[in-house]
């Protein structure tokens, strides 16, 4: 049984922390008392992605380890022996909820949301992979909680920090290509629509398949799912837009100053239920903002890259974006970039660097947990960005386009889109 959760009954369960495992104080978690002091930390999801979250943050204290697949953990529990073990997210915040400062968040992106939830509700600084969530309620949730009680957070966008997209964010808010109107962006390739197994396969030794599953919807346990492909997969995952639209359209979201759109459409392949498409494309209009014109931005999954490139004979190789403005074309991947037409800026030379390198993406959020700036992908920046990404699938998912009330979560003029908005949790998921 399922039950679809909105941003209203969202917040309820955020106020009414207080039953069961999410028993505890909810009081706001003060910063070290120096910058030398060292965190304490507790990790949800030590597998894969976890694992590298992990080991980079290994210079501060390491509390507590939560997986639910003891294999999919690894060697963690014997290369960090003092960390007390956990299976359920839930205990290990109970248990510890006096202990521990930060919580990292590494699961399938359908389990993002409840331990992120837990854990700014207790006033823990938060560091969660990319994206947020696993819909645009639970995105905007999350981003209001964390506001409201004031903890360090930072997107798992790693390459935000790199200095090659500085150099492209300065090259863009300087005026080098004029006033842009529109961007272009795409991820290469063709995954999606995993084939189905027929038989279940039997639940692997040491995987809580239960826990796994978490808010989805209950079904048996089948190697088509985990430890990867749950990503192709609409209860458990966002498609090749959730797992690579953060970190591409971070770069028109950070050069073009964009928050949110006021149009979504999207074209493709007929939608599935359940498997997430080989191919797809969606439009994103955000109105003019101070001196910033209208722009429209674009997402392509799309094997060969979009159509734009071959109109202008340019490579998508190692490129995935392409603003074009008044003046000219800028074509850029995250570690080069290049300006067009070439012989108008043959002769041109880039403007002084104004953007300071990232002490490194971890370091970032580390700083702000212990009272520095803010980490550059903090949820006031990366909650708009991962909305707008979720966006994209709604309006592919629901067939259709959608005037989008930001203020209120609203497909307007198209109730069919609306649904894909919330996320639905089966019994035991859905109160607290």
């Amino acid at each position: 049984m399922t039950r679809k959760i909105d941003r209203r009954n969202a917040l309820k369960l955020t106020a009414g922390l207080g039953m069961g495992y999410w028993m505890g104080t909810c009081g706001t978690t003060a910063p070290a008392q120096s910058p030398n002091e060292k965190l304490n930390l507790a990790f949800v999801g030590i597998g894969g992605r976890g694992r590298v979250n992990l080991d980079a943050l290994a210079s501060e204290n390491v509390v507590a380890l939560c997986d639910v697949d003891d294999q999919r953990a690894g060697d963690a529990y014997e290369v960090y022996p003092t960390a007390r073990k956990y299976k359920d997210f839930r205990k290990m915040l109970t248990d510890l909820d006096n202990q521990i400062d930060g919580v990292v968040v590494s699961t399938p992106d359908h389990t993002h949301f409840h331990p992120s939830l837990m854990a700014l509700s207790r006033g823990k600084h938060l560091y969660c992979e990319k994206p947020l969530a696993h819909s645009v309620s639970e995105v905007r949730t999350l981003t209001q909680l964390a506001s409201q009680k004031g903890v360090a957070t930072q997107l798992g966008v790693q390459r935000h920090a790199r200095s090659n997209v500085h150099r492209i964010v300065e090259l863009i808010q300087g005026g080098a290509i004029g006033d842009i109107t529109e961007c272009h962006c795409w991820i290469r390739g063709n995954r999606g629509m995993p084939e189905v197994s027929a038989p279940a396969s039997e639940i692997p030794a040491g995987l809580d398949w239960d826990l796994w599953l978490g808010p989805a919807t209950d079904r048996p346990y089948s190697a088509d799912y985990v430890p990867y492909n749950w990503r192709f997969w609409w209860d458990f995952g966002t498609a090749e837009t959730g797992n690579l639209g953060c970190h591409i359209l971070d770069l028109p979201f950070w050069a073009l100053d964009l928050k949110y759109p006021s149009h979504v459409s999207a074209t493709g392949p007929a939608p599935d239920e359940q498997r997430t498409p080989k191919s797809m494309a969606t439009r994103f209009v955000f109105p003019p903002s101070g001196n910033r014109k209208e722009i429209s931005l674009h997402w392509y999954h799309a094997d060969n890259g979009p159509d734009i490139l071959r109109q202008h004979n340019l490579s998508a190789e190692n490129n995935n974006s392409l603003f074009i403005g008044s003046e000219g074309m800028l074509l850029c991947g995250f570690n080069q970039l290049k300006l067009y037409p070439e012989e108008k800026f043959a002769s041109s030379r880039p403007p002084e660097p104004s953007i300071p390198d990232s002490p490194g993406f971890y370091q970032e959020w580390i700083q702000a947990c212990k009272g520095g700036p803010h980490a550059t992908c903090n949820f006031d920046y990366a909650g708009p960005l991962t909305e707008t990404v979720l966006l994209g699938n709604v309006a592919y998912r629901a067939e259709s386009e959608f005037a989008w009330d930001a203020q209120h979560l609203t497909t307007v003029g198209n109730p069919s889109a609306q649904p894909y908005i919330h996320s639905a949790y089966r019994s035991g998921w859905d109160s607290v």
